[in-house]
């Protein structure tokens, strides 16, 4: 038998890592225009259809209509999340929701020296899909940004709770300037992002000032949505 030399080694070593570099561009490529091309259209589909909803308070067919193009494109942006997260190497066994968003925390108070409080009321699931544990995550996220960046607060909560029998929410609360004291102009596309992540989820996003100071952000969505039969957990990820 003959024994490849060195060099024969060395280079087929070369082509199989220029061959998974190619690999990884093509996959972060198609990523890339999947997101802009396909899943931002149909997620601003789902926003209009939601103002729609709103201006036809009273047309009870039009609205049942409504919801069931909104279920169906959910459904589609849903599996079209799931193969962007795949690509991106995002979704993939890890330690859980709630140890992703203690470490998010950990790494909030380290950077910003704010004192930051994490509470799981009873209730909240044990267990989450990738890409509503994904969704929830870079609200809390983005959250924890626009406190660091425009808030100025001493003190943050975020909770995750039962909102009904049929209901989740999170909340993200800070005893800073208030929302109406923020500059306007860095907070928008974060907004935008987070009000689109739950309108995504099925829910709704506020975002308020609270009495005596602080903002609060308050994201509600089916209780529904945690029930997946993907149960891959978010893994933790670098802010």
């Amino acid at each position: 038998m003959v024994t490849p030399s060195i060099g024969a080694r060395r280079r087929s070593t070369s082509r199989a890592y220029r061959e998974a570099a190619i690999e990884e561009d093509l996959k972060r490529s198609l990523a890339r225009e999947l997101h802009d091309r396909v899943a931002q259209t149909l997620t601003s589909m789902l926003m209009d259809l939601e103002n729609f909803k709103a201006d036809q308070v009273g047309r009870q067919s039009v609205i049942r209509q409504m919801d069931e193009f909104q279920d169906s494109t959910r459904l589609v942006l849903n599996n079209l999340r799931q193969l962007l997260y795949e690509l991106r190497g995002e979704a993939s066994v890890g330690e859980g929701f709630e140890t992703a968003i203690a470490a998010l925390i950990e790494r909030f108070q380290a950077r910003t020296r704010i004192s930051t409080e994490l509470t799981v009321l009873p209730g909240w699931p044990k267990e989450l899909g990738s890409s509503l544990a994904l969704n929830l995550y870079r609200i809390i996220e983005e959250a924890l940004s626009n406190i660091r960046m425009h808030s100025g607060a001493r003190e943050v909560s975020v909770v995750l709770q039962p909102h009904s029998d049929t209901e989740l929410a999170i909340l993200v609360r800070d005893d800073g300037r208030g929302f109406e004291t923020h500059d306007q102009r860095p907070l928008g596309m974060g907004m935008v992002g987070m009000k689109e992540r739950a309108v995504f989820l099925g829910g709704q996003l506020r975002i308020e000032t609270l009495q005596g100071g602080g903002t609060c952000v308050h994201a509600i969505f089916p209780r529904e949505r945690s029930i997946s039969t993907d149960v891959i957990i978010l893994k933790e990820m670098p802010t």
